[in-house]
This record gives C-alpha cells, sequence and structure tokens, in this order.
C-alpha cells in the first residue's frame, strides 16, 4: 500500500509541476504582449496582468498550501506503518480534487463550483488526519 500512497504524492508533485509550466508560458506571454512590464517581476507585483495570469499564479501558490499538509500526513502514515487502502483512497481523492480546483481556477473559474471542490478537499485532508490521528494512539 505505500507505493500506491506514495504515488498519489506523485500525482500532486505532477499537478504542481503542470501549473508552474502553465504559469511561466503564460506570464511569458503576457509580457511579450506588453500586458505586463519586465519590472513588476522584479517584486512580483501582477496587479496589471490579465486574469488568466493571476489565476494560474494564485493557483500555483495554492499548491503549497493544503497539498503540503497532504503530504505531510503522507509521511507520518508512512513512518507509523499506517498505509492501507482506507489511507489510498483517501488521497487519491483529494488529490483528484485538487486537480478539478485547478482545473476550474485556471480554466472557467466559477467561484462558487470551485469553492465547493476546495471545501470537500478540506474535508477530504481532514478525515484523512482524524484517522491518522484515531490509528496512531491506538
Amino acid at each position: 500500500m505505500e507505493k500506491w500512497l506514495l504515488l498519489t504524492v506523485f500525482a500532486q508533485v505532477l499537478l504542481t509541476s503542470g501549473v508552474m509550466i502553465l504559469m511561466g508560458r503564460r506570464r511569458f506571454q503576457a509580457a511579450k504582449n506588453k500586458e505586463i512590464k519586465m519590472a513588476a517581476f522584479r517584486t512580483m507585483d501582477l496587479s496589471g496582468a490579465n486574469e488568466q495570469v493571476i489565476a494560474t499564479s494564485r493557483n500555483f501558490d495554492n499548491q503549497f498550501q493544503m497539498p503540503l499538509l497532504y503530504i505531510a500526513a503522507v509521511l507520518f502514515i508512512l513512518q507509523f506503518g499506517l498505509a492501507d487502502l482506507g489511507f489510498v483512497l483517501l488521497g487519491a481523492t483529494f488529490v483528484v480534487l485538487r486537480y478539478w480546483h485547478s482545473l476550474i481556477h485556471i480554466g472557467s473559474n466559477v467561484l462558487r463550483s470551485r469553492f465547493r471542490v476546495f471545501l470537500l478537499g478540506c474535508l477530504v485532508l481532514w478525515i484523512i488526519w482524524l484517522r491518522l490521528l484515531l490509528l496512531a494512539l491506538i
């Protein structure tokens, strides 16, 4: 089960890398089109950038928030030898929800849908941590 759990972490790393590449492409395109001045990159003041550039940059930042709590949970799960099908399924669900959230955020950016998917991902993450706590205490 440990390998399957690590695959979910790899999938999260893949998502983060993909968003980073898209962010770079969108930023370079905006700079090339003179939508952003090159000086803006010194302080990362993207306030003049288009919505796609800003949303993709924010989504990349998001990949270092809740997903880091997931990765920390996986490290504890592995350390305590608790990897099982339940954690693999919960982890896969969390990562799928992160992909879905990113697709909404860097795509249509419908706030209601994005927020619901985000909350569902948070709920799954809280379940992972609660289950880890309960199993680690037994």
